[in-house]
């Protein structure tokens, strides 16, 4: 088979996945996530139900697809916003956990949210970003920016369990004050 082929096909086939991903997070948004079905996606994406079955097996499966896509792009904003922030650690990880902080009060906690962040790729994800924070923690600590008087692996468990009260928050406002509180329980000793 011709590479052109191939590259065609593959594309096709990331193109079904793509709509199907977002036919089904449109649905769930509409509907809510006990009435989505197969067919109203397969309906809903203008595929027919066998072949959405050849990409998912059920709707658990496609949620867990889009769950994890959404997760990917989360960590990855969170590296871009760290890379273009200043070059002091301590700048970076202000920047770093204002948006997460904001990521996470965009997400408050609903059914969907439940359901998904039972799942292994929440695990793996949230170990991810313990050990981005904890490297951001340390570099500060180590050019003498953050407190070397706690273990950073300590202080990045602090920040993600601080962050989580950002979900309940009514502002933008508050989450900068949040994070403000954060940073502040961060901070050298003079």
């Amino acid at each position: 088979m011709p590479r052109l082929w191939d590259d065609t096909i593959e594309a096709h086939r990331t193109a079904v996945r793509e709509a199907v991903l977002q036919t089904t997070a449109a649905l769930v948004a509409e509907h809510g996530l006990r009435s989505v079905t197969m067919s109203a996606i397969a309906d809903g994406t203008g595929i027919g139900r066998a072949t959405l079955y050849k990409y998912f097996p059920d709707v658990d499966a496609i949620l867990v697809a889009w769950h994890e896509r959404q997760i990917a792009a989360h960590l990855q904003h969170l590296v871009e916003v760290r890379d273009r922030a200043g070059k002091r650690a301590g700048e970076r990880l202000a920047a770093v956990l204002q948006t997460y902080a904001l990521i996470a009060q965009d997400h408050p906690a609903s059914e969907l949210a439940a359901t998904l962040h039972r799942g292994p790729q929440v695990a793996g994800a949230r170990q991810h970003l313990h050990e981005f924070i904890r490297e951001l923690v340390a570099e500060g600590a180590e050019r003498g920016e953050l407190r070397d008087d706690v273990a950073p692996d300590e202080l990045a468990s602090y920040c993600l369990h601080a962050l989580e009260a950002a979900r309940a928050l009514p502002s933008k406002a508050a989450v900068r004050r949040l994070v403000a509180v954060i940073l502040a329980g961060l901070s050298a000793a003079d």
